[in-house]
């Protein structure tokens, strides 16, 4: 049952691509709340585990399932320091979750990756956006930040960090990451540049939720 009054502005995003900077300048300007590493610490707070546990299971899906009731049993339980790896990301998973929807609780707010859109499906209203960009201008930002050295660096670093990202959405939803289809918007940030990528996000949720509004 969805929270009334209250909606979150999901990002996914390419490595690279601006996602985190955008979604920031999305926040800023409908004045609600931003969390990307912020969940992090959000979750850690809650649930007792470390930062370095929880940043090194970040958006990574859990590799050695062995069968359903391996994922099923860790989201159920209460330990969040089981030495299996799958056990472990689920836990994570659960948390982060449960996290999630406090936060939306709170009031509306700005959420990177992390499958926000599909955890948050029916706890409220979710406008879920996807950005993309050109190779070129990835790697250009990503050396830009100084994240590496050369351009090829820079793009294999994409490549890994993308391929993480779409087994981690893939694995815990339904949908298929970075396709059309599982998103509301789809934005090319090579385009136009971060700002205005911010603005058409910005103006798209507020005619999304003045709709949703005038349903009521």
């Amino acid at each position: 049952m969805q929270t009334p009054h209250t909606y979150v502005v999901t990002i996914g995003r390419q490595f690279g691509c601006g996602g985190r900077e955008i979604g920031r300048i999305v926040a800023q300007k409908l004045g609600i709340a931003y969390y990307d590493k912020e969940l992090l610490t959000e979750v850690a707070q809650h649930s007792g585990m470390s930062n370095d546990f929880l940043e090194a299971g970040d958006e990574v899906a859990p590799r050695f399932m062995t069968n359903l009731w391996s994922f099923g049993g860790a989201m159920g339980g209460s330990n969040y320091f089981i030495g299996d790896r799958s056990s472990s990301g689920a836990q994570i998973y659960k948390a982060q979750s449960e996290v999630m929807k406090t936060l939306a609780n709170r009031g509306p707010c700005v959420i990177v990756g992390r499958t926000a859109d599909y955890i948050l499906r029916e706890h409220c209203r979710v406008v879920s956006v996807f950005i993309h960009a050109t190779l070129a201008d990835r790697v250009r930002r990503i050396v830009g930040r100084g994240e590496c050295e050369s351009a090829h660096e820079a793009q294999a670093l994409a490549e890994k960090k993308n391929r993480l990202r779409a087994e981690y959405y893939n694995f815990y939803t339904d949908k298929k990451w970075g396709a059309a289809e599982s998103y509301d918007l789809c934005l090319n940030s090579s385009v136009l540049d971060d700002e205005a990528t911010a603005g058409i996000i910005t103006e798209f949720v507020r005619c999304v939720m003045a709709g949703s509004r005038s349903k009521d």
